[in-house]
């Protein structure tokens, strides 16, 4: 991971597109079945749609049929962190870029091995750099 990246709100939305805004910023979700890297299968590195930190291979990810992108693993251990999200009357665990703090998404405890992990990602949050 680089260090880390800090901009004020009205940089983020200089830099960002609504939706990217919507979703990085303000912890929105895509609708499902509609964003570019749900049916996706090219190789390649997938970075942080805000900042460019690498967070997921091509190769860790799957195709859950819940309608986002879904990986068993980040790139490293300091790609990503986690936070408790209690909205919607649920207790999630929140995906976060460790570079510069966006929401990407959440894990769920029921992917596939060898993690049994299930990190759900919004497309918008996410850049494909292909091999």
């Amino acid at each position: 991971m680089s260090d880390k990246l800090e901009r004020t709100e009205d940089e983020w939305r200089r830099v960002l597109t609504p939706e990217q805004y919507h979703v990085l910023r303000e912890a929105g979700t895509e609708p499902p079945f509609i964003g570019i890297y749900v049916d996706v299968d090219e190789e390649g590195l997938y970075r942080c749609a805000a900042c460019g930190n690498p967070l997921f291979r091509s190769e860790a990810k799957y195709h859950s049929g819940l309608g986002w992108p879904s990986f068993f693993e980040p790139v490293g251990p300091d790609a990503v962190e986690t936070r408790p999200d209690h909205s919607h009357g649920k207790v999630r665990t929140e995906i976060r870029c460790a570079r510069c703090g966006s929401h990407l998404g959440h894990v769920f405890e029921d992917g596939p091995e060898p993690t049994g992990l299930r990190y759900c990602m919004n497309s918008v949050s996410l850049d494909l750099e292909e091999e």
